[in-house]
């Protein structure tokens, strides 16, 4: 498979994976090598950052993966902002996701915030990973201000719901300048299947993962579907019909 470049930095994967939800750090592990990822995004809200025998992030290699701190549970611009700030001030390579998701329900991400808190990033030197909802205007808007990518969602977090924000996305893909990057929803490997042969350049996936019976299993289930989508992309997929074409000659076969 081709690489994926975000920032000039190259990766073999297009599959992100998140450490949130999991039944144990063995199963977290287990998804991550299953899956093939380079890239591991991890709630500050969650770890010591400053600790490096925080009981979690001792179990990610640094040498291995791309930590990528995510600003999970901020509610504005402000505490994203802090919450960067934080993680790069522990030592962590100043790339960040940023999450701006002030809805405790659906956990919809505030546009005019994740705009706010990204352009302030991007200023003080962040490589900045904005999750937003599927809005082509919005994430036109974030390529302007120097994301590194955008990062719509299929479905809000945690629903398994698939690509139900398909329509969007593939305006967002026509006219994307920075890699584009799928996230949260997706619930199974074809749904990840379908984000790459839509045109996306990578998917993110936490709780498919960590909810499945066998995480490490699922990991190289939805590694297969990335890796199919994104090769049926590249080959060219065929235009769909409203009407049937055979596919062989019917001259000579068929009588009136």
């Amino acid at each position: 498979m081709d690489d994926l470049i975000i920032a000039g930095r190259r990766f073999h994967s297009r599959l992100l994976v998140g450490t949130g939800k999991f039944s144990s750090n063995a199963a977290m592990v287990a998804a991550m090598e299953g899956s093939g990822c380079e890239i591991v995004t991890v709630a500050l809200r969650r770890v010591d950052i400053d600790n490096p025998g925080d009981s979690m992030l001792s179990h990610i290699p640094r040498e291995k993966y791309l930590l990528l701190p995510n600003t999970s549970g901020a509610r504005d611009a402000e505490e994203a902002v802090r919450l960067a700030r934080l993680a790069r001030a522990a030592g962590c390579e100043p790339w960040v996701k940023l999450e701006v998701t002030p809805d405790p329900y659906y956990l919809l991400p505030d546009p005019i915030e994740t705009l706010k808190a990204a352009q302030i990033l991007v200023k003080e030197g962040f490589v900045v990973l904005p999750y937003i909802n599927a809005d082509p205007v919005l994430a036109k808007r974030l390529q302007e201000a120097g994301t590194a990518t955008v990062m719509p969602l299929g479905a809000p977090i945690g629903t398994n719901r698939g690509l139900r924000t398909r329509d969007q996305i593939a305006i967002i893909i026509e006219q994307a300048i920075v890699p584009v990057v799928v996230d949260a929803g997706l619930g199974a490997p074809s749904h990840a299947a379908q984000a790459m042969e839509l045109g996306a350049d990578a998917v993110l996936v936490n709780t498919a993962l960590a909810v499945a019976r066998d995480p490490g299993a699922m990991g190289k289930a939805f590694k297969k579907g990335v890796e199919a989508g994104r090769e049926g992309y590249l080959a060219g997929l065929g235009e769909q019909r409203e009407k049937a074409e055979a596919s062989s000659p019917l001259t000579g076969f068929l009588r009136d």
